[in-house]
């Protein structure tokens, strides 16, 4: 994706804006700085805010030390062993997620939206800022339960610096309405989105975004209102736009190509895929990511043609620290050696145990001329992620067709009018499309169709609807690994796959902060000082306990 100079100006100003219009109660100061620019173009803010979600790196710190040892995709480095993999507790990057979205996309967001609302000639980006606004709020409810939604980001415009927490209840049902009104409110007569970096502008898709969003919120509320779920995911299919019809409709944020330097200009430049960067690493010779043997064993057990092109076995002892360079791919001759593949288990790092090695030819034959190379490797059996998902250009991604044939797949199985096609055939399509995701977006070798039906037929759907709801929620799961707050929303909710925590692996001593897999974030310890009462009285409504093991809403019942 290229940005031209203006775009790039505009998103600078944007960047500085987002400190002069935060939420959080303890920055009030920075809410009336009159220093601060006080008027900015709507598209600038809406462009920051979509770069923001998978572009800076403090933020999806979040997702590496621990939503991937949550999910079990991720294991073995020290980030996400020792955090989230080892279950303990760090409120400071706990809390990136809060005090960065209300700082960062969450304050442009509403100030934009706030100054466009009763502008007949700003309908258009009015309405795309309330979409994307309620995507990037469905992802701070998802992980901390009740949070600031009404209020939020209007210390500026109202002076409210102690924004009250809206019950979850209530920020679903808000979602389904601001969805429904924002695709009714498009005119193609009126005012051009730019510098748009999912959509390019485009009202269309951005109308499919909207209800393919009421979808997946429709099935987020499926176990604790059932009727109303169905009521939303039906009316969503109807609705002018209609959904994702195919991968064309993907909402991927764009990014470039940029330096891998972890620096402090790298936590203010949203140009690139940080999450891509921070899997990458500040020491990849020594904390790369690896694979967890959750994730890593049910592609490989099952034939799945993904397990390859998103695991190898690499030597990492010459890679640069500022490019994924000059790896040495081991994978080939450990599949023609019969070399075992070793996968971290949940709550382990890469060393225990200290997997069992083997003498490499390849590395043999290196080592005669480069006297820095070891042939006999050990930790290098342990698979990790594929180079090519490491590239700071990769999209960051919001929502897929794949995972809307997944949910269409579950609501035909509940039962839900949902047209013609069964159940298998949607679950069906769901996989062909979640595997054509990655060719089409992260340079994998494309899965044949003879590949895809040796797998699929391997590995049916099941019997029983049980067996079907497993089935679809661990593709969908596979799926999300490059969406990793969508991927333990949608694990919490549907209950699969089955995760077992890592005291069944052995590290109970380990884990500092609970035994089982925790199922919500803490809220930041400063809200206890600065927005007290509010804070105070969203923990009665959680039994009066800021727990990780208090459930949210939507998964409140079993």
């Amino acid at each position: 994706m290229k940005y031209n100079k203006s775009i790039l100006a505009m998103l600078l100003t944007a960047c500085t804006f987002s400190f002069s219009a935060c939420s959080d109660s303890y920055m009030e100061d920075m809410n009336t700085d009159p220093s601060k620019a006080d008027i900015i173009d709507p598209n600038a803010q809406l462009t920051t805010a979509e770069l923001q979600t998978y572009g800076r790196l403090d933020m999806v710190d979040i997702f590496r030390n621990y939503l991937y040892a949550f999910n079990q995709q991720f294991m073995g480095c020290w980030n996400t062993t020792f955090h989230g993999g080892r279950h303990f507790i760090d409120n400071n990057i706990m809390g990136y997620g809060w005090t960065l979205g209300y700082t960062g996309a969450v304050s442009n967001l509403v100030d934009a939206e706030y100054r466009t609302k009763d502008d007949p000639e700003k309908v258009n980006i009015n309405a795309a800022l309330n979409i994307f606004y309620v995507y990037t709020m469905s992802v701070m409810t998802d992980l901390y339960g009740d949070v600031p939604y009404s209020e939020a980001g209007k210390g500026y415009l109202e002076s409210i610096f102690t924004p009250r927490y809206d019950e979850q209840k209530d920020i679903y049902d808000s979602f389904f309405k601001v969805l429904s009104k924002a695709v009714d409110q498009f005119d193609p007569a009126k005012d051009e989105i730019t510098s748009d970096v999912i959509y390019d502008g485009d009202i269309q898709k951005w109308k499919k975004f909207a209800n393919s969003l009421r979808l997946r919120f429709a099935m987020r509320i499926s176990n604790v209102d059932p009727e109303r779920a169905k009521q939303e995911f039906e009316s969503a299919l109807q609705a002018d736009g209609g959904v994702f019809e195919s991968s064309s409709d993907d909402a991927l944020i764009k990014y470039m190509e940029i330096s891998y330097s972890f620096g402090s200009e790298s936590y203010t430049d949203y140009r690139g895929n940080a999450l891509s960067k921070v899997l990458y690493g500040n020491d990849p010779a020594n904390n790369p990511t690896y694979l967890c043997s959750t994730f890593f064993n049910q592609l490989y057990n099952t034939g799945d043609p993904r397990t390859f092109r998103i695991a190898r076995c690499y030597y990492d002892g010459l890679m640069s620290t500022s490019s994924p360079d000059n790896r040495i791919d081991l994978t080939e001759e450990m599949i023609e050696k019969g070399i075992a593949f070793q996968p971290c288990v949940p709550g382990a790092f890469s060393w225990e145990p200290w997997p069992t090695g083997y003498d490499s030819d390849i590395l043999k034959e290196i080592a005669e001329t480069n006297p820095n190379i070891v042939y006999s490797v050990a930790r290098e059996v342990e698979p990790k992620l594929a180079t090519t998902f490491l590239m700071s250009d990769n999209p960051g991604v919001v929502m897929t067709y794949s995972e809307v044939m997944f949910l269409m797949a579950e609501a035909a199985l509940k039962g839900w009018n949902v047209g013609s096609a069964s159940v298998e055939e949607y679950y069906k399509k769901g996989v062909r499309e979640a595997m054509n995701f990655l060719s089409n977006n992260y340079d994998c070798e494309e899965i044949t169709d003879e590949e895809f039906e040796t797998y699929y037929n391997a590995n049916p759907i099941g019997y029983t609807d049980e067996q079907k709801k497993s089935s679809i929620n661990t593709q969908a799961w596979i799926l999300h690994f490059l969406n990793p707050a969508e991927c333990w929303a949608n694990v919490r909710r549907s209950g699969y796959p089955v995760l077992k925590s890592p005291v069944e692996y052995g590290f109970e001593q380990y884990l500092t902060d609970g035994k089982e897999i925790p199922v919500r974030f803490c809220y930041p310890t400063l809200e206890s000082s600065y927005n007290k009462d509010n804070y105070e009285e969203a923990l009665q409504r959680m039994g009066g306990k800021d727990s990780w093991y208090t459930h949210v809403w939507w998964d409140s019942v079993d």
